[in-house]
């Protein structure tokens, strides 16, 4: 980037808001012409702050920021910011969006065609110009936030985590646009929650509450703890237990599952663990592996959580039964003439965590809703913990826990009375309803935060908070429709800390996610694509299979992901042609 032009640079950036601490804490930052510039850090860190700065919205208390030569907002025709939030409006289709933004950014009436024309073309939004922007699958969304964003092309663009709750497709898309964009001259900050993402920008710079921790290009800091990540494969015995064993030890600061291997970051100074003290037996293997990003993002916060959940400690334990947690069979959702979820069938045992994976739209979220009792299946059936979804709904939904894909709490209640109605709605009262809302409280560290409303909370917290609420009843099944969705890696680990040791104690999880690294978590999954199961099998399986579709040595379940639903596109074609 040395020799890249600057388009924007500040210095000593500070943002303090009331009595608070500093929300920004003398930051400096540079943005050059043709590059991309990546913004990374844990929920709260200040990212969407400093966008705001850089967008002329908002004044910073302290330091000096310069756009193109210039103060903020003062070459406003020149800045292209798409915001954290969907920022479109729902009811308008997407022609009438971009129509709506080509006037606010005062483009010429006469270039519209010509403009609308290439952005269509650009997002592959075309065929669905004329509708609702609210009934758009959420990567369409962020495509279409992107194409308002640039309705007058910018020299600066400006994106506020693009990638939250979009599926590894629509990502990919989403980054080959970006990265287009720059090989034309254009300069782009890219905040993001993904660190896939931050390790291919060509500059990153990483923020802790406010504070600057790091910047360089990526391998920079991958290079510090190249020599510290092994993988142990081969071993007997549990999974779960083996990780939560590792973590426990003061020379390992963090690790994660990879299907039945374990990948684990070593404390700098300490000496490799052998395979003896991970795990006794001598089939065991330990060996290095490739440092990536997000290892050296983990480091430097301190590392992640230990292996042990204190939930789980005091969670019951669920009793061994021969009657499947989940029963799914030919379960099917349509809507007039659009089936949205067709066929669907699976079991899963006690103390099982069981994936649906699938892009944005497939039919993931109608068939959690199905099983919660909050859609009717239009036919199959299906049970949880023995109930009937249908005639026994209510006993079904009593016995299960449920965290949905939105924030589902309540905005304008407070941290304490979100507690008090959901410890209600579950059957609690009186001193079991006291006890669990304390137990939940210091769990989650939310003793601070009581009195604050839910929708004030950072990201983190409100997870934090919806996950407390799901539990504190200690259902024996829990519905986890994308839990983790625009979460710091940090606190993703803290929750598979707890799904983990839940799922130990006999509880079964049935989630969705569009982290493939979290799919690793899960004991099978199925990808499901246009309504309908594609692939079902553990994460190994699916992998195994991408390689022999793909030729790749050892594919991640990113690459398993694209590789199945590019086949299943395949065979479909290859059957109409027929």
């Amino acid at each position: 980037m040395r020799d890249q032009q600057q388009i924007a640079v500040a210095d000593g950036l500070t943002k303090i808001f009331g009595d608070a601490p500093p929300a920004l804490n003398n930051v400096n930052i540079e943005i050059k012409a043709g590059a991309m510039t990546g913004l990374v850090g844990p929920d709260g860190a200040g990212k969407t702050t400093l966008i705001r700065i850089l967008a002329g919205l908002m004044k910073p208390t302290a330091g000096t920021v310069q756009i193109f030569g210039g103060l903020p907002g003062i070459a406003l025709e020149d800045i292209g910011y798409m915001p954290q939030r969907f920022g479109l409006y729902e009811d308008l289709s997407v022609i009438e969006n971009l129509n709506l933004y080509a006037e606010l950014r005062a483009l010429p009436k006469e270039d519209y065609g010509e403009t609308f024309g290439r952005l269509l073309e650009f997002t592959d939004l075309k065929r669905f110009q004329t509708r609702p922007a609210g009934k758009l699958s959420g990567g369409m969304k962020q495509k279409l936030g992107l194409a308002c964003a640039l309705v007058r092309t910018p020299k600066l663009l400006l994106l506020d985590e693009p990638g939250v709750g979009v599926d590894p497709i629509s990502r990919r898309e989403l980054w080959a646009m970006v990265s287009d964009l720059t090989d034309e001259g254009i300069g782009v900050l890219w905040s993001t929650a993904y660190l896939d993402e931050a390790e291919k920008c060509d500059y990153v710079y990483l923020l802790n509450n406010g504070e600057p921790l790091f910047d360089g290009p990526p391998h920079e800091l991958t290079d510090k703890i190249e020599d510290r990540v092994i993988k142990v494969t081969d071993f007997d015995g549990n999974r779960r237990h083996v990780l939560t064993r590792a973590l426990d030890r003061s020379d390992i600061i963090d690790g994660t599952l990879q299907g039945r291997a374990i990948r684990l970051l070593v404390k700098s100074g300490s000496l490799k663990p052998d395979s003896n003290a991970l795990n006794e037996g001598s089939k065991t293997i330990v060996a290095d592996a490739r440092a990536r990003f997000e290892d050296g993002f983990i480091e430097i916060l301190g590392g992640g959580p230990k292996g042990t959940s204190q939930l789980a400690q005091r969670y019951r334990e669920v009793p061994e039964s021969d009657v499947p947690a989940i029963s799914v069979q030919g379960l099917t959702k349509t809507f007039g003439d659009f089936t949205a979820a067709e066929n669907m069938s699976f079991e899963i045992g006690r103390g099982q965590i069981f994936g649906l994976l699938g892009p944005n739209g497939a039919g993931k979220s109608t068939t959690f809703k199905m099983l919660c009792g909050l859609l009717t299946p239009t036919s199959g059936t299906g049970a949880v913990a023995g109930n009937d979804i249908g005639h026994g709904s209510a006993k079904a939904r009593a016995s299960l826990g449920y965290m949905a894909q939105k924030f589902s709490l309540y905005s304008d209640l407070s941290v304490a009375q979100n507690l008090a109605f959901f410890s209600g709605a579950y059957g609690l009262g009186g001193s079991a309803a006291r006890e669990a809302i304390e137990q939940m409280t210091e769990l989650f560290d939310l003793g601070d935060k009581l009195k604050f409303n839910a929708g004030t909370l950072p990201l983190g917290f409100k997870q934090r908070l919806a996950l407390a609420c799901a539990v504190m009843h200690q259902p024996p099944v829990l519905f986890l429709d994308e839990p983790t969705s625009g979460v710091d890696p940090v606190t993703r680990r803290e929750f598979w800390t707890h799904i983990n040791g839940l799922v130990e104690r006999g509880v079964t999880v049935l989630v969705t996610t569009h982290f493939m690294d979290e799919a690793e978590y899960c004991d099978d999954v199925t990808l499901i694509y246009r309504a309908q199961q594609i692939a079902t099998g553990t994460p190994d399986d699916l992998k195994a299979k991408a390689a022999q579709l793909t030729n790749q040595t050892d594919p991640t379940m990113e690459d398993a992901f694209i590789a199945l639903i590019e086949e299943s596109e395949k065979e479909t074609s290859e059957k109409i042609a027929a």
